[in-house]
């Protein structure tokens, strides 16, 4: 992975960074994750999708929705 890049002034103050957008993803999908968790209904939710074994195809959700 390419490393974060940090952009100074003419002072070396860190004015901004460029991180790669694969970190950068990352970044924003424990963000979301984080704000989620933050409501006990949404944290339950999230908790049984995650250990659900069972589901629906996705050809049959598509032809079920007409997609």
């Amino acid at each position: 992975m390419a490393q974060v890049q940090y952009i100074s002034d003419e002072n070396a103050t860190v004015t901004g960074v460029i991180v790669p957008i694969d970190l950068w993803h990352e970044l924003q999908s424990e963000k979301e994750t984080a704000y989620l968790f933050k409501s006990e209904a949404m944290r339950e939710r999230l908790l049984t999708a995650r250990l659900r074994t069972e589901g629906i195809d996705l050809e049959e959700t598509r032809k079920e929705l007409d997609i």
